[in-house]
């Protein structure tokens, strides 16, 4: 513990944020640069408490008072080597996650908690300029091979651990581009891209072969992997929307949040977008179904692209502005959240139930008719608040039911749990014995930081599993990388 009254000399400081007319003008992060002197100070305000509950609060368990002692003492390197122990990928963390590890913070019982992300950003961001993150390839290589199906966090931080642990290791992403949800879900304002190239490119270096516009289970069949590979790690995301059923769903411009986002991921990427499927919030009327991160990302997007006005309708009731008393320290807090895009404009309100929609003579969505309805669970109707709100585009994001079944889960035949998502015992393997599942396809739809703890642990398993294999698969000719 660096400075034992740093907590009480220091006040909770974090980067200040662009002019918001000047960021709407633009992709570009949000966040202006921090002081190198003023990230040290917050390092300072760590208590080095006795049982660090931030340790559990973080999914990947990273070791927090370490790297905070590390930083305030200026020793930075250190401090990257301690952040990589436990998380793959803190640039990636350190912008979108959002930080149960401060809500576990002890000083947070009745202070502002210590600011982890800002400084497990910093400490990732001086270790790239610095030159300190170098590909690690393996010294020997065990003549396994594995396939990772998915790209996302929870693949990449798998194939990762799996190539360093000697394996032979290909990643396929049916995109063409690989990051999968941190590519295509997540706006450019919150993770520029060029964060996820560079560590693709360490990736690339330490022997991970990636091949894109590989559908495994469309354009790639299941038996060329199970052929080929000893093992397969299944890191495909819970990718299954949840829908809006009421009269009116199928008319024109009631699209899906991951129509619209990954369209202008694209655009961002220099793309054309097919003017034929283009979905544009320029001069509309937009509303937004769902209260959560997307929601708010389909919020900070439209407002960008030029929305003439935007609504984002939650169902559940407004959430407290301080911690619920449901939800104690050092629980998750039940509590209101203000994203960045929030900030940006729109008009957010809650207990809202949508009841239809209606169209014009072209078949495009011209009206939303709701209401304000109760508490949960029942979510009865409150008499006369009815309303009818003028819109041309609505973007549904409501959340995620799980993994696509059919495709790659139904050829392999491997069995699901009784939430849809792919079942699997204490080593994250499911019902096929060389076959292994990990992130949302695995849990359910969750955080960023949650994907990089399950693709460590499932790599871990693989791995072990791998050890009682006395001899690797026949090799065959690389038909599919």
């Amino acid at each position: 513990m660096g400075k034992v009254t740093g907590f009480l000399e220091i006040e909770r400081e974090q980067p200040s944020r662009r002019k918001v007319d000047v960021r709407l003008q633009d992709w570009f992060e949000i966040y202006e640069p921090f002081p190198e002197e003023k990230q040290r100070e917050q390092g300072a305000r760590c208590m080095d408490c006795g049982v660090p509950f931030c340790h559990t609060g973080c999914p990947v368990n990273n070791l927090i008072p370490d790297w905070n002692d590390l930083v305030y003492t200026g020793r930075w390197e250190a401090a990257i080597r301690r952040l990589h122990a436990t998380n793959n990928f803190p640039e990636f963390t350190g912008r979108i996650c959002p930080a149960p590890c401060e809500a576990a913070c002890v000083l947070g019982i009745d202070q502002p908690a210590v600011s982890i992300k800002l400084i497990e950003r910093s400490v990732v961001e001086r270790a790239w300029d610095e030159g300190w993150i170098r590909p690690e390839p393996p010294e020997t290589n065990t003549g396994k091979r594995v396939a990772v199906v998915g790209s996302g966090p929870s693949g990449l931080a798998a194939a990762q651990q799996l190539r360093r642990a000697g394996h032979s290791v290909t990643v396929y992403e049916k995109n063409d581009r690989i990051g999968g949800l941190m590519r295509y879900g997540i706006p450019n304002f919150k993770l520029e891209k060029h964060v996820l190239d560079r560590r693709i490119q360490q990736l690339r270096d330490e022997g991970i072969t990636f091949v894109t516009n590989a559908h495994v289970g469309v354009n790639i069949p299941v038996d060329a992997l199970t052929s080929h590979y000893d093992a397969i790690l299944l890191c495909g995301g819970a990718e299954h929307p949840r829908d809006l059923n009421i009269p009116g769903r199928e008319l024109k411009g009631v699209h899906y949040a991951m129509e619209f986002l990954p369209q202008q991921n694209r655009r961002c990427e220099g793309d054309t977008v097919d003017p034929s499927i283009a979905i544009s919030a320029e001069g509309k009327r937009v509303v937004i179904i769902g209260g959560g991160d997307t929601g708010a990302d389909c919020l900070g997007t439209s407002l960008r692209q030029g929305a003439k006005s935007v609504h984002q309708f939650e169902i559940m009731p407004k959430p407290p502005a301080q911690r619920a008393a449901s939800t104690p320290w050092p629980l998750w807090p039940l509590q209101l959240r203000t994203e960045t895009s929030h900030e940006e404009g729109g008009i957010r309100d809650w207990s809202i139930n949508s009841v239809n929609f209606t169209g014009d003579d072209q078949g495009r969505v011209k009206f939303l008719n709701a209401l304000r309805v109760g508490p949960p669970p029942k979510f009865e109707p409150v008499a006369g608040s009815e309303f009818t709100l003028e819109v041309d585009l609505v973007l549904l994001a409501m959340g995620f039911l799980g993994p696509v079944k059919g495709g790659m889960i139904e050829q392999l035949g491997v069995a699901l749990d009784n939430r849809g998502n792919v079942a699997t015992n204490g080593e994250y393997q499911t019902s096929v014995e060389n076959i292994f599942a990990a992130g949302d396809m695995r849990r359910g739809q969750s955080l960023v930081v949650w994907a990089i703890s399950e693709g460590r642990k499932a790599a871990a398993a693989v791995d072990r599993y791998l050890a009682t294999v006395t001899e690797p698969l026949p090799q065959r000719h690389r038909i599919l990388a």
